[in-house]
């Protein structure tokens, strides 16, 4: 039934990336107008779906469960900064493929799967992989797009998705939750995220060049890496991991992980590369059809997890 679930959810998905792709090719709007979109999403939207994630009432059982889902998420992470020296020796990886392969597109995607495929319940252990990776992005993704040799740490900590992931720890220790008129303020601009993120990859879609994409084969090196040899390594980690874990729901927990790293490439590797001007339609030409291969992929392996 996952599975199933899953894959409606998917294909809800990819309609609004037709979407945006048709706001363009009617010219409605223009490729270059996701600039601005990109930003919205990057330093608005994304802030408040973390703040919103956080905003939980703790009981004990939580606790150990976000613990659990914090160490599997530092733990995959950790194993793809492994896999991305790899490839960089092997292939000699430019930063869109290496950034590519390594980051999911857990924070468009992963809230709103979670919500629909488990329930509203089970989002809270979704923020931790997506609070993780944020720190990846901003830290080791940016330093792969950065024309400057060395990185900025003060800007890095003062970025706001940092301090969203700062004030999300402090309320969730404090105890502290939002009141119902914010509360309603950070939920409608969090559930916005993967709608914006589809729209924007949509967007950028229309003009690319499928064409010539589809006659580039570092692009199905790309999509093999992120689609079928990552996932299947971080199912065979999970799987064996599980065996030894006795929390209460440690199966569900670590399937939400799971989901969040098996999902098609960072729609915010796409923004990056676009604010950078670093082979932004190549970014989103791998974004598109990771997305579209997904369809088939994340159900297959949801289905060899639960067995």
């Amino acid at each position: 039934m996952i599975p199933v679930l899953l894959l409606y959810k998917i294909l809800q998905l990819a309609i609004f990336m037709l979407l945006g792709f048709l706001l363009v090719k009617f010219k409605v709007l223009k490729s270059q107008d996701t600039t601005v979109l990109s930003k919205i999403s990057l330093y608005l939207l994304m802030p408040a779906a973390v703040i919103n994630s956080f905003d939980v009432e703790m009981n004990a059982d939580i606790i150990k469960g976000l613990i659990l889902a914090f160490a599997s998420a530092i733990f995959i992470h950790i194993l793809l900064l492994g896999v991305d020296f790899i490839y960089k020796k092997l292939f000699n990886g430019t930063s869109v493929e290496r950034a590519s392969i390594m980051y999911s597109n857990a924070a468009n995607l992963i809230i709103p799967i979670v919500s629909f495929v488990l329930g509203d319940e089970w989002v809270i252990y979704s923020c931790a992989f997506m609070s993780v990776q944020i720190v990846f992005l901003w830290t080791h993704a940016i330093g792969l797009f950065s024309s400057e040799n060395k990185i900025d740490v003060k800007k890095i900590l003062l970025n706001v998705n940092i301090i969203a992931i700062v004030i999300g720890l402090i309320m969730l220790v404090s105890g502290f939750r939002l009141s119902k008129f914010p509360k309603e303020v950070v939920s409608s601009l969090g559930g916005m995220l993967g709608i914006v993120g589809m729209i924007i990859a949509g967007m950028l879609a229309a003009d690319v060049n499928f064409k010539k994409v589809l006659a580039n084969k570092r692009l199905y090196l790309v999509l093999l890496m992120r689609m079928v040899i990552c996932p299947f390594i971080v199912l065979l980690v999970l799987k064996c991991g599980s065996m030894f874990i006795s929390i209460a729901n440690a199966g569900q927990i670590l399937l939400i992980t799971f989901l969040a790293s098996i999902t098609p490439t960072a729609a915010t590797i796409t923004q990056f590369a676009q604010i950078n001007n670093k082979e932004p339609y190549f970014a989103v030409s791998i974004n598109i059809i990771a997305t579209l291969v997904c369809i088939v992929t994340m159900p297959l392996f949801v289905a060899l997890y639960m067995l």
